[in-house]
Parts: C-alpha cells; sequence; structure tokens
C-alpha cells in the first residue's frame, strides 16, 4: 500500500470487522433472533464495503495516478477495471 493510505487505521477497521464476525458468530450460538442477526451482518457488509472504498481511492490516487503519469495509461486502466470490477463484488 501505498504511503498517502493510512494503513493502522484500514487496519483498524478491518480488526473491528473481525470483532462483529466474531459477535455474529456468537449470537448464532447463542441462538438470537434471526432478524438481530441480519441486522449485524448488514452492519458488517457495510463496513467491508467502505473499508473496500478506502482502499479503492488509494488505488484512484495513488496507482492510477503513477500509472497514467508514466505513459502507462492502456494497462493502468485495465488494472484499474480489474479493481473496480472486483470492488464491484463486494455489493
Amino acid at each position: 500500500m501505498k504511503e498517502c493510505m493510512n494503513v493502522e487505521a484500514v487496519i483498524k477497521r478491518l480488526r473491528r470487522i473481525e470483532g462483529q464476525v466474531r459477535g455474529i458468530i456468537n449470537m448464532i450460538e447463542k441462538d438470537k433472533k434471526c432478524d438481530d442477526i441480519l441486522i449485524q451482518i448488514g452492519s458488517a457488509k457495510a463496513a467491508l464495503h467502505k473499508t473496500g472504498q478506502i482502499i479503492l481511492e488509494n488505488h484512484l490516487f495513488t496507482c492510477v495516478v503513477d500509472g497514467i503519469r508514466k505513459g502507462r495509461s492502456e494497462e493502468t486502466i485495465k488494472k484499474l477495471f480489474t479493481a473496480v470490477e472486483q470492488f464491484s463484488r463486494i455489493i
């Protein structure tokens, strides 16, 4: 990851999501209500989506800009398309 991304903040976010998933497992083990579990799954999904946005934004402002500046526009756009395609699968 490039220096403009706050790696510590992204890792902190992912650790929080990890805790959310452990909480969901705990809810299932304790036979909590399905709708409450689904709410927590939605929250974890939204948190992962936001993390993906942060990483994609970093990719745009570092890797993509750098590739275009270095004259590798076509290759860079193809890689950007792949990254956006991967990100869209999160949704």
